[in-house]
Order: structure tokens, then C-alpha cells, then sequence
């Protein structure tokens, strides 16, 4: 049940088997444990509303990458009614987007979705230590015994964070730009960890998510569909064997564009 539910994008594996233990899920009438098993033809609901899950219905491996703009939510929907990533990306035609990781609203730069929801979990789980890379602007030149700091590792509110490297760009009058990498994704600690030097941070973008990096020719706002040979890697990454059950979308498939919304950037 919860590889079933993963594959078809509602969720993780981890998502699934709290639901299973919460009883929030029903299978042909009965609640569903985590040892049972479902197919075409079973009735499936989570809170009441029904889960489609024929095999039509079932998802390719698809993989999106898009570049975040400013001003941007990263979740589905957002209570105060700010745009958000779903604005902008093409619903698929079976399941459905699952994000790997968050950008806050003020963060730019690499996202990546996917309908494989066991892929996402694996790729944002701690114990995969994939590199997120991210260009910084601070305000300011940093001294170098910070940086060192900034290094060797700072506490934070959560726990001790440090950059496993910064290279200086470089940068002119107040702004001066950084690329530090970091494999974990807790929430803001870009920005948390410059803070705790006490540097400002005025720009920060995701440039690099493991294999995947910003490719320099996909404007803001746009997305971009990953063929065949990019899953896989990204697959490797993620530590799944290739024969895990979904359908792989061709390299003829990928593509590019955006949605025909304002650019609100």
C-alpha cells in the first residue's frame, strides 16, 4: 500500500504509513493497514474522498525542473493568496507534482518535482547527503576568520550547521557574492547560518540539488521537462534500482515552457 500510494504521487512512503496508522485510509470499505495490498479494480479513500488508482491512472516518472523567481510559494496553495510554483507548471495528466524541498518566498533558483513520490522522500532524505548549492549575496565583505566559522560550523536554534564550502565570487560596493554548498535542507539555514556571523543576506539562490544543476538558458518562471537519461541519474542519486514500478517518460518527451500567467516577478 504504501509503495502503491508513493508511486502514484500522493505521497511518502513515510506520509502513507502515518496515514495507514491514523486509520485515514480505507480500502474496499475496511480500513486499510500497512501490510495490505491493492491492485486495479479496489476501492481506495483517505479521509472519505476517493484515491483513483487504475492503471490508466498510474503516473510516468516524470521530472520537472523550474526556476523560482522572488515572490513565489513553494507549497500548493498558500492562505494569504500569493502565487505559487503550481501556478506556473503544467498539471500532469496522471498524479501529480511533488516538490524536492521548499524555497522560501524571497529564494530564487533550482526546483525540482517529480510524480514519483517514493523518488521525492529519497532525494530530501538527510541520510542521501545530496549537495545543495546556492549562490548568496551578502551585504558586505565577510571577514575571513567568520568564513572560517561559517566552516568549521555555528549553532543554530535546531542544532550545529555549518557550509561544507564557500568560494568568494566576488562583487562590487556593498554586495558580494558567495557560493556555499551544504547537504541538508532544514528551513532557512542559508540564510540562519549567514545571520548567525552576522552577515545579511539581499539575494540567495538554489543553483545546484545533487546531480542537477540551473541550466543558464531557462528563464525565471519557466520549467523544463527531464528526459529519460536525467531520471535515471537522478534515480542513481537517489539510491532506487531502475526496475522500480512506474513507467519511464522517453527523452522524446522532454520539453520546455512555462504557463501563460503573468510574469509577477
Amino acid at each position: 500500500m504504501q509503495k502503491l500510494l508513493a508511486n502514484a504521487g500522493y505521497g511518502s512512503r513515510r506520509e502513507v504509513e502515518s496515514w495507514l496508522a491514523a486509520g485515514r485510509i480505507q480500502l474496499n470499505g475496511r480500513p486499510a493497514g500497512p501490510g495490505d495490498k491493492a491492485g486495479e479494480g479496489d476501492r481506495l479513500s483517505l479521509d472519505g474522498k476517493p484515491l483513483r488508482l487504475d492503471a490508466g491512472m498510474m503516473p510516468e516518472r516524470r521530472v520537472l525542473i523550474y526556476h523560482k523567481p522572488v515572490g513565489e510559494m513553494s507549497t500548493r496553495r498558500d492562505p494569504e493568496g500569493r502565487p505559487t510554483i503550481f501556478d506556473r507548471i503544467p498539471a500532469p495528466q496522471r498524479g501529480r507534482w511533488v516538490s524536492v524541498g521548499r524555497l522560501d518566498f524571497n529564494t530564487a533558483g533550482l526546483m525540482i518535482l517529480t510524480t514519483d513520490g517514493q523518488l521525492a522522500a529519497r532525494l530530501m532524505h538527510p541520510s542521501r547527503q545530496l549537495v545543495r548549492e546556492y549562490a548568496v549575496r551578502v551585504r558586505g565583505e565577510v571577514a575571513p576568520e567568520l568564513l572560517d566559522k561559517l566552516r568549521s560550523g555555528v549553532k543554530l536554534d535546531d542544532g550545529p550547521a555549518r557550509f561544507e564550502e564557500i568560494v568568494d565570487t566576488g562583487g562590487q560596493g556593498q554586495n558580494h557574492w558567495y557560493h556555499v554548498i551544504l547537504r541538508e535542507g532544514r528551513y532557512r539555514e542559508v540564510r540562519r547560518l549567514w545571520e548567525a556571523v552576522g552577515a545579511t543576506v539581499s539575494r540567495l539562490i538554489r543553483v545546484r540539488y545533487g546531480p542537477l544543476s540551473l541550466p543558464g538558458d531557462l528563464p525565471r518562471g519557466h520549467w523544463r521537462e527531464l528526459g529519460a537519461g536525467q531520471v535515471r541519474a537522478l534515480m542513481d542519486a537517489a539510491g532506487l534500482e531502475p526496475e522500480a514500478p512506474l513507467a519511464e517518460a522517453s527523452d522524446k518527451k522532454a520539453q520546455s515552457g512555462r504557463r501563460f500567467k503573468p510574469n509577477r516577478d
